[in-house]
């Protein structure tokens, strides 16, 4: 028997000692999750256990509604974040009131990073586009733990500058290329396999909104698009799910519309 009267290894209330502890500290659970959160983010690989649980003590956990925002452009930067759960999109509005979609950011993945060596606001807006969980790593605290660990600056390097050719390829689609040529270079990054003859099937994680102000269009505009290539046979459309018949026929059209045939 125990001193508070359960069997050894229990609780008076019969659960084991460490599940009742959890239960009577909510926050125990806190730790694993952010842990895990951040050895699944790439900017942090390879980070020894011992880093990753200082990082942990001073990240902050946020929860944010569907069209909720966790910052607008020209905002102090508090931080930069890490998705734990749900989806982020980062996109800057024109003068005009059109959204241009910079990324759309899922679990796992790290944005905003920037805001560490900068000492200006937030370059973009950033909204949840459903019901998210992230992590904000605050600077200070970031910069501290830099000046122990500066090898993680260089990962950050690495992390920067993966966003930036993301956002080269962008402006490279939006300045080069018509709806239907995005609309195609998008299917086809999204293929789970090279192109051929083989059926692939698509999943839209967003909504077809997001979709459109990510390939810089209009909703109408992609619809018709979209329309137009059921109706050639290249794809079929079922709620969220796109399948492609023939992937490679799209592999024809972009070639096509890039003048390389």
């Amino acid at each position: 028997m125990s001193r508070t009267g359960g069997i050894s290894g229990k609780t008076p209330t019969g659960l084991p000692a460490t599940i009742g502890a959890m239960r009577q500290d909510p926050t125990a659970f806190r730790l694993p999750a952010i842990l895990n959160s951040l050895r699944a983010c790439p900017l942090f690989a390879g980070v020894s256990v011992d880093d990753l649980e200082s990082l942990a003590e001073f990240v902050v956990l946020k929860a944010v509604k569907k069209g909720g925002y966790l910052f607008h452009e020209g905002a102090p930067a508090e931080g930069f974040y890490v998705v734990q759960t749900g989806s982020i999109n980062v996109h800057r509005v024109s003068p005009t009131g059109r959204e241009q979609v910079i990324s759309v950011f899922r679990a796992g993945q790290s944005f905003a990073e920037a805001a560490v060596a900068s000492h200006g606001g937030y370059p973009a807006d950033a909204r949840a586009i459903e019901p998210s969980n992230v992590l904000l790593v605050p600077k200070a605290d970031f910069i501290e733990l830099l000046r122990k660990r500066p090898e993680l600056a260089l990962r950050m390097l690495a992390s920067m500058s993966q966003h930036l050719r993301v956002i080269v390829g962008l402006l490279d689609d939006l300045t080069l290329k018509d709806v239907e040529t995005r609309l195609a270079h998008w299917l086809l990054k999204r293929c789970k396999k090279p192109p051929g003859a083989a059926a692939q099937l698509i999943h839209l994680e967003g909504t077809k909104r997001v979709l459109a102000a990510e390939l810089g269009t209009t909703s109408e505009t992609l619809s018709r698009t979209l329309a137009k290539f059921r109706d050639s046979g290249l794809l079929i459309v079922s709620g969220k799910a796109i399948t492609l018949p023939k992937p490679i026929a799209i592999e024809q059209l972009l070639r096509r519309n890039l003048g390389e045939v």
